[in-house]
C-alpha cells in the first residue's frame, strides 16, 4: 500500500508472495507514481508468547532473516560478509504512534524466502533475532524498494499462525485479516496526517 504526493489518497497494491516479487511489484509502482510512504501489511506468523494469533505487529525493523551465507560456524548475514543490508528501520514516531493507535506491538518483523515449519528453526530465528515478534514473506522486498526510491516504509502484520510447525488446522486466516482490517481503521487518522519530516 502507498499514499500518493497529491493528499491522503491510497493505493492498494498486490505485490506477490516473496521478497522479489514483493520489490519488483513495489520498485515498479513507485517509478510509475511518487508516493510519500509504503506500507507492506499482510498476514504471518507471530513468535510465542510474544505476538499470539490474532495480534497485530508493526515492525520497528525489518529484517531479512536469510540473506548471507551459511558456514561451519553458523549463519553469516551479507553484512558480516562486508556487503548489502539486512534491516530497515521505519520512522521510529510513526511506529510508536501506530502502535498506540491501534494496540499493535512494535518489534522486528523478519522476512524469510522459505517459511518456517519446524521448532529448530524458529528456535534458531529467535537466537539470531531475539527482538523477533513476526515473520513473513515481503516486508524486506518492499522495504529495499522503498529505499531506492527515498520513500519511508512501514510493515504491519497481523498474526495468523505461531512461527514453528507447520499445523494448518490451527491456521486462523480469518482472524488475522479482521485484525489487520481493524488495525487499518484505527491507524488511518495516523497514517493520514503524518508527514515526512
Amino acid at each position: 500500500m502507498a499514499r500518493a504526493l497529491t493528499g491522503p489518497t491510497w493505493n492498494v497494491i498486490a505485490v506477490g508472495v516473496g521478497p522479489a516479487a514483493a520489490a519488483a511489484g513495489t520498485a515498479t509502482a513507485l517509478a510509475r507514481t511518487p508516493y510519500d510512504l509504503v506500507v507492506s501489511a499482510g498476514i504471518g506468523g507471530g513468535f510465542q508468547p510474544g505476538a499470539p494469533v490474532g495480534s497485530l505487529v508493526v515492525a520497528d525493523e525489518i529484517t531479512v532473516a536469510d540473506l548471507g551465507a551459511e558456514t561451519p560456524d553458523g549463519f553469516l548475514p551479507v553484512t558480516e560478509l562486508g556487503f548489502g543490508t539486512v534491516t530497515h528501520r521505519p520512522p521510529a514516531a510513526l511506529v510508536r504512534a501506530l502502535a498506540t493507535a491501534s494496540g499493535a506491538r512494535p518489534g522486528t518483523v523478519l522476512t524469510v524466502s522459505t517459511v518456517t515449519g519446524t521448532a529448530a528453526r524458529a528456535a534458531e530465528l529467535r537466537a539470531r533475532h531475539p527482538r523477533a515478534l513476526a515473520e513473513a514473506m515481503e516486508g524486506f522486498g518492499v522495504a529495499e524498494a522503498a529505499t531506492v526510491h527515498g520513500v519511508p516504509v512501514l510493515e504491519l502484520r497481523a498474526v495468523s499462525n505461531p512461527v514453528g510447525p507447520r499445523d494448518r488446522a490451527a491456521w486462523r486466516i480469518g482472524d488475522a485479516l479482521a485484525a489487520l482490517t481493524e488495525g487499518f481503521g484505527k491507524c488511518a487518522p495516523v497514517l493520514e496526517s503524518w508527514e515526512q519530516s
